[in-house]
């Protein structure tokens, strides 16, 4: 939850409103992201839709670990990566080591990435979804020991990267507006 700022200078009293105004934006991107990973598990008889709740869990994971690290902890992350291996039948523990694996990866790169444009970020995040798929892969092999195709890994990372710019320009216009913790 975002802190209240103690130091010296005129703002407005810390009243009820404030706090839960505050603990929504908090709480913005870990919300929306469990909202879009629901959404993609509705009805819509698109082909290759199971594909898309890995593929948004990671564009969320990685952009909000990126802009707002303190809205995207590790806990939140697990949540995110348990909620993932539940609602896409995975074996329980690769969609959170894998969520973490990603996670743990965007803040080491965060400040080098922080100086550059979105074209390498997205770059850097295609990269990054294709280990992470065929790593989701590998593990659900050796948990289920059974061979499978790499086909939809690699769906899965396409799809992800193509997705990215989707959900990160929406993302982008709620890290300015809704998203914003020193709006509050």
């Amino acid at each position: 939850m975002a802190h209240i700022d103690r130091r010296p200078g005129i703002r407005p009293r810390p009243t009820i409103g404030r706090m839960l105004d505050m603990a929504a934006r908090a709480s913005f991107p870990a919300a929306v992201t469990v909202l879009l990973m629901l959404l993609t598990m509705a009805p819509f008889g698109v082909s290759g839709q199971a594909a898309l709740l890995p593929a948004v869990a990671l564009c969320s994971v990685w952009f909000w670990s990126l802009a707002r690290p303190d809205a995207m902890p590790p806990p939140v992350v697990f949540a995110i990566g348990l909620l993932t291996d539940l609602l896409g039948y995975l074996p329980l523990g690769v969609g959170v080591f894998a969520m973490l694996a990603l996670h743990g990866l965007a803040l080491s790169l965060r400040r080098g990435l922080a100086r550059h444009g979105f074209a390498l970020i997205w770059a850097v995040f295609a990269v990054a979804a294709a280990v992470v798929s065929v790593l989701m892969w590998l593990l659900v092999m050796l948990l289920s020991l059974r061979l499978l195709s790499v086909g939809p890994a690699l769906f899965q990372a396409v799809l992800a990267a193509a997705l990215y710019p989707v959900l990160a320009i929406p993302f982008a216009a709620a890290l300015r507006g809704v998203a914003d913790p020193d709006s509050a």
